[in-house]
């Protein structure tokens, strides 16, 4: 046989040569050993492991076909150590060579001299030297798998026919174990996925913040399907959308960014439409230098009964593999549960909100027709009580109290116009938007919490650090109402604050005469307040309050 000529199977009348009649107990053992487990990616590596011991390869290498049936969606490889797999750098792909030429021919192929051969592209720096060469596909259910490739026999001899033989067996035997192996695989993928629905429904149903669950869709479709980050958008005011959560291993400057609307990406999934992205480096359609530092990319509408609520983004590195169709279509589904769990939870978050607004309306209307009603006539019973009265000292005494009843009805008045504002009339001023969250969160916690301002909060806050620093306001304001059964809270927001990387910034403080943070406490929302913090380069954290007693949140950012 000439050293290109491809490996046919051995003729059924000659039978077993003596040197495979004696290799026949280590092809059993190979085969038992590549059918004893049910993981997909160890079963591989077994497979390269047993054919290489069965033939006495130096190295072998099973490259796994892509759903397109053109190229390698991975590579697992045996007897090449780490280091040296490093310095190689990226595997195979199957688009040249003689390794691409094995994926359009799926036939064996014994080479006595891989070098001299006019299909081979040449190996990469640092490959391993490599002449003896031989390749058989392997198949799962009458379907190309892949293809097994074994290199330098031990000896320098060449791969001969019982190799070929023992091989083409083992391929057999790998392709059951393979297709097992995918079964499994993909019940336990389609079980994780079902277990993340459940928990991201539980998460947006809990009546905790909205913000926090959102981070928890982001977290389980960052982990489920293997990506480096999980980023859940919503549209935003001005057109486009906002990236409102990001999990990733690393802190994001990713939060409170914009995709502007000239996005076709960003069009399809405000239609409803799902788009793949093979690798985001080189794809026309992302516009960010953001976004081209990714490779594949599952951009998910999240839509309930015809409505887009916003979108999951889930990019992978560069270089890692495609999504496989059974991953979108998992995908799919989760986000298609968790639009449906953020329709419900908002339909319950717009019941407790009404529930507010109605509240509010009331005391409003309580305060303006009793409270005000009787200052108002007791100031007047008092003036002329004032007027009456003969003695200097009694005179000054009772205009001074007169005086403190004005101030107090003024007050009173400023609250029942705040109590009374709109859900949609949203103030301009950083001020004006911070003394209303304070008067918002007055009605559940039955007093008003204290403020001051120090700088010129207005004017030297943007727009996107006054926008989070309005949020980390609410979300502390809410852990002090539902865990810190304070009496007495102050907010104080410093516009002249140092960062101390020496920048200019604002400092929120929070302070309350709670019953402080207990050990082993749920920490979602300060987590949620340092995230929020650090996307902006600024920080978070929480400690004892003055005298030791309750807790002080700080939270600030750069201008």
């Amino acid at each position: 046989m000439s050293a290109t000529e491809s490996a046919g199977p051995p003729s059924p009348s000659s039978g077993l040569s003596a040197e495979l009649a004696v290799r026949v107990p280590q092809l059993l053992a190979a085969m038992r050993s590549v059918g004893s487990g049910l993981e997909l990616h160890s079963t591989l590596e077994r497979i390269c492991e047993a054919a290489a011991k069965l033939t006495g390869a130096r190295y072998a290498g099973l490259g796994v076909v892509d759903e397109d049936g053109e190229a390698l969606a991975d590579f697992v490889f045996h007897g090449v150590d780490a280091g040296t797999a490093r310095r190689i750098g990226r595997f195979p792909d199957g688009h040249k060579g003689l390794l691409g030429a094995l994926i359009r021919e799926p036939e064996p192929v014994r080479l006595a001299d891989v070098t001299q051969d006019p299909r081979s592209w040449g190996f990469p720096a640092h490959h391993p030297r490599m002449r003896g060469f031989l390749g058989v596909p392997i198949r799962v259910q009458g379907e190309v798998f892949g293809n097994l490739y074994l290199g330098e026999k031990r000896g320098g001899d060449p791969f001969n026919d019982d190799d070929v033989t023992m091989v083409r067996v083992l391929a057999t035997e790998a392709g059951i174990a393979i297709g097992n192996a995918r079964l499994y695989e993909a019940a336990q993928q389609r079980e994780r996925w079902i277990d993340g629905s459940v928990a991201v429904t539980t998460a947006l149903l809990s009546g905790g913040d909205a913000e926090d669950a959102l981070q928890v869709v982001a977290e389980r479709a960052r982990g489920l399907s293997g990506s480096a980050a999980g980023i859940v958008l919503l549209p935003a005011d001005g057109g486009g959308m906002e990236i409102v959560a990001v999990a990733s291993e690393q802190p994001s400057n990713q939060l409170g960014r914009v995709v502007p609307p000239e996005s076709e990406i960003v069009a399809r999934l405000l239609e409803g439409q799902p788009v793949f992205v093979g690798d985001a480096g080189t794809d026309p359609r992302m516009i960010s230098a953001l976004a081209r530092a990714y490779g594949p990319i599952m951009a998910l509408p999240l839509q309930s009964g015809g409505r887009v609520l916003g979108a999951l983004v889930t990019p992978r590195a560069r270089g890692e593999r495609p999504f496989t169709e059974a991953e979108r279509t998992l995908a799919i589904q989760f986000a298609s549960q968790a639009a449906l769990a953020l329709m419900m939870a908002e339909a319950h978050r717009d019941r407790e909100r009404l529930a507010v607004y109605e509240d509010r309306d009331r005391i409003a209307r309580d305060l303006h027709d009793l409270v005000v009603q009787r200052l108002f006539a007791t100031g007047m019973t008092l003036e002329s009580a004032r007027c009456d009265s003969l003695v200097p000292e009694v005179r000054q005494g009772v205009g001074n109290a007169v005086g403190e009843l004005d101030i107090t009805i003024q007050e009173i008045r400023t609250a029942i116009f705040a109590l009374q504002q709109g859900s949609t009339e949203a103030p301009s001023g950083l001020c004006t938007r911070v003394l209303r969250e304070i008067n918002t969160a007055a009605v559940p916690l039955g007093f008003t919490p204290a403020h001051r301002f120090v700088g010129g909060v207005d004017t030297a806050v943007g727009d996107l650090t006054g926008k989070n620093l309005v949020a980390a306001l609410r979300e502390a304001l809410s852990n002090a109402f539902r865990h810190a059964a304070a009496t007495r809270i102050e907010v104080v927001v410093d516009a002249t604050a140092t960062l101390p990387d020496g920048r200019p910034g604002v400092r929120l403080t929070v302070s309350d005469d709670g019953v402080g943070i207990p050990e082993g406490g749920r920490r979602s929302g300060l987590k949620n307040l340092k995230r929020r913090a650090e996307s902006l380069g600024g920080d978070s954290w929480y400690g004892p309050g003055d005298g030791g007693g309750g807790t002080t949140v700080v939270w600030q950012a750069p201008h």
